[in-house]
């Protein structure tokens, strides 16, 4: 009988975790972004990135995706470090990504159509007839394939988005991130952009990484969820269980209190020093 084959821990963490960010650290000139960020995305799921404005979570999407390097640690994707790659291999994993931005990012000169049709006439050798029955069902599959002849400019900014996420599936991609997807919506675009989040990864089997500040939404389509303060992940956990956290940061957040760990003013000299006050005469 042969002997058994030893676990290898690493292969079975590579096939469980599409993403693994471990201790990254990144500075804009003296300024420290992210500052030891240690997470995982399983694949499959939904996983929120919450924090203030400015904390670096779009920071962290851009060493994803390979726009930046790290001082520090590193980006695993798919089982290979992202920084490590070439420009050809970086170019193929990029392909594997589908990026929804914070402003949409659609071409302001081409129709609903062709911003869908766009990338897959880029980077595949697919004849037009092809092309033109994968658009029209990936903006079938977020409700808008009646306006697909539509300019950019005739958009509201929820359809605006919900193009821009039929462009970001255009290639089936294995990993969506999406920046900030619900800024600037009104409540029913939000609760549709929301929606589609989750049903499109459930359905075509994908792995999202959503950045945000959106409390409510993204805790109703995240199945786990990291909070970024000070370039540092400070909590995580089960969505459903932080809306009754009693982490000091999470609660903050969550429940919106004006004090806690989340200072309302930027660091700064003293007010009265500021504004130069003369001493008081005796």
């Amino acid at each position: 009988m042969n002997p058994p084959v030893p676990e290898n821990k690493a292969l079975k963490r590579a096939s469980e975790n599409l993403v693994e960010v471990s201790d990254l650290h990144f500075s804009f000139d003296s300024n420290a972004v992210l500052k030891g960020v240690n997470l995982a995305i399983p694949r499959g799921k939904v996983v929120g990135i919450l924090g203030v404005s400015g904390c670096g979570k779009t920071t962290l999407l851009r060493h994803i995706g390979g726009q930046l390097r790290p001082l520090r640690g590193g980006v695993t994707f798919d089982g290979r470090v992202v920084h490590t790659l070439g420009s050809k291999a970086l170019y193929a994993m990029r392909r594997k990504m589908g990026m929804m931005f914070q402003v949409s990012g659609l071409f302001s000169d081409l129709s609903v159509f062709d911003n869908i049709a766009y990338p897959m006439r880029e980077h595949t050798d697919l004849p037009e007839d092809a092309i033109h029955d994968l658009v029209l069902m990936k903006l079938h599959a977020v409700g808008l394939r009646g306006a697909h002849a539509l300019r950019t400019s005739e958009l509201s900014g929820g359809m605006e988005r919900r193009v821009a996420l039929a462009r970001a599936i255009a290639l089936d991609p294995m990993l969506i991130m999406y920046d900030e997807p619900f800024a600037g919506l009104d409540p029913i675009s939000l609760n549709t952009i929301a929606s589609l989040i989750r049903r499109l990864n459930d359905a075509l089997g994908l792995t999202s990484i959503v950045v945000t500040y959106d409390v409510s939404e993204s805790l109703k389509v995240a199945d786990y969820v990291y909070f970024i303060h000070d370039g540092v992940v400070v909590a995580e956990g089960n969505a459903a269980e932080m809306v009754d956290s009693s982490d000091p940061f999470v609660h903050q957040f969550v429940h919106a209190k004006p004090d806690g760990p989340v200072a309302f003013q930027y660091p700064s000299r003293p007010y009265a020093d500021e504004l130069e006050i003369p001493p008081a005469e005796s």
